[in-house]
């Protein structure tokens, strides 16, 4: 039996959907926390079933079953994609435009059961579902481009609108170029390997523009995990340090002044001591809360260890940074009946010309022993005497 091209653009579909699935499903095992990977696992493998069913229908002797499989695996695989999108981007997924879309599918698939394929009203309400769902994608990305200012998303924006537009004009093209009157017909054309090979070109794009956004939404994440502090939600050293490197860059650049201010619990080993390491992390949590809640916009706060935190204050001399350790001290004063009550000792440095982050970290850490010697529950230099 001789096999045509089409079928083979079939195999070689069929092979990419079961790569992409599986690239997937290995992904959504080693980042379950991500939702947009599961959606696009289930579409690859759910949208495997179009190509496999295809092939029922050229070699099965009944093929009415394999049509209706490959069409209802191809508008779930689409409303599986839309989810995902949705979920990549932080939007919530279309709740009523999608459903919606899928009653209509299938409501005209069902109608045009008997009808002539090698028309362009056949071909607008079958492919109804796929540039109708590619639209809202596209609609997805415009958003985010316009949230966030974001390239990639711009261009996965393009990559949707591309393969809306084939899926809008194949009708015409099927019916120019002669797609068959029936399944048969269409599997023995000439057409159906433009069709299958298009779209697979088409599939494997947006598989890829969607699988680099995935990659990259796993490294930015995986990065924020490794740079904040479990404990209290804030940067780590590591992540601070990184962050900070960039402020005061900036803030040379620009010719404005930086502060750091180092703040030391006191006497925090009585309270795990006195009420235990429990009730320690609920005060190390809403210290941290407390001081992310009081500094300006803009600025870095993070856990340096222990009971040991930090917060750089971009365009903010030392007196400025003096208001803000007093705005802090009330802050922490008013942690919550639940909690036991915490002071703080607290350094201030504002960066010179020849700081480097770790001298002017080490310049706040010095006057923050200095404010502990002086009896703790202090800020050195005091408000009174910062300049």
């Amino acid at each position: 039996m001789r096999v045509s091209g089409a079928v083979y653009a079939l195999i070689v579909n069929a092979c990419v959907a079961l790569m992409f699935a599986t690239t997937f499903a290995v992904l959504r095992a080693s980042y379950p926390q991500h939702r947009a990977i599961g959606w696009f696992c289930a579409t690859y493998a759910v949208g495997l079933l179009s190509p496999l069913s295809e092939l029922g229908v050229r070699f099965a002797p009944t093929p009415a079953l394999f049509n209706a499989t490959s069409y209802l695996a191809l508008v779930v695989s689409m409303l599986c994609f839309t989810h995902g999108v949705a979920a990549l981007s932080g939007r919530a997924p279309p709740r009523r435009a999608a459903p919606t879309i899928v009653a209509l599918a299938l409501g005209g698939r069902v109608m045009l059961d008997d009808a002539a394929r090698n028309t362009i009203g056949y071909g607008l309400v079958y492919q109804f579902p796929f540039y109708s769902m590619l639209l809202l994608c596209t609609a997805m990305a415009v958003a985010a481009v316009r949230a966030r200012r974001d390239p990639w998303w711009a261009a996965l924006g393009v990559v949707f609108a591309i393969t809306m537009s084939y899926f809008l004009v194949k009708p015409f093209f099927a019916a120019a170029f002669g797609s068959g009157a029936t399944m048969r017909d269409y599997a023995a054309s000439s057409y159906a390997l433009f069709s299958q090979a298009v779209g697979g070109l088409l599939t494997i794009a947006a598989a890829l523009a969607v699988l680099l956004m995935v990659v990259r939404a796993v490294l930015r994440s995986t990065r924020i995990e490794a740079e904040t502090d479990m404990l209290t939600g804030v940067a780590n050293r590591r992540g601070f340090e990184r962050r900070a490197a960039a402020l005061i860059d900036a803030a040379r650049r620009d010719g404005q002044p930086v502060t750091a201010i180092m703040l030391d619990l006191d006497h925090f080993k009585q309270i795990n001591d006195a009420f235990g390491h429990a009730t320690g992390d609920a005060v190390l949590h809403a210290v941290a809360q407390a001081l992310s809640g009081a500094v300006p916009p803009g600025a870095l706060v993070a856990r340096l260890g222990g009971e040991e935190f930090v917060a750089l204050l971009g365009a903010t001399d030392q007196r400025r940074a003096a208001l803000v350790a007093e705005t802090i001290r009330r802050a922490i004063a008013r942690l919550g009946p639940r909690l036991p009550a915490v002071t703080f000792s607290a350094g201030i440095a504002e960066l010179r010309p020849h700081d480097t982050l770790g001298t002017l970290l080490d310049r706040a850490d010095r006057a923050a022993y200095e404010a502990k010697q002086a009896g703790r529950d202090r800020i050195y230099p005091a408000l009174s005497s910062a300049t």
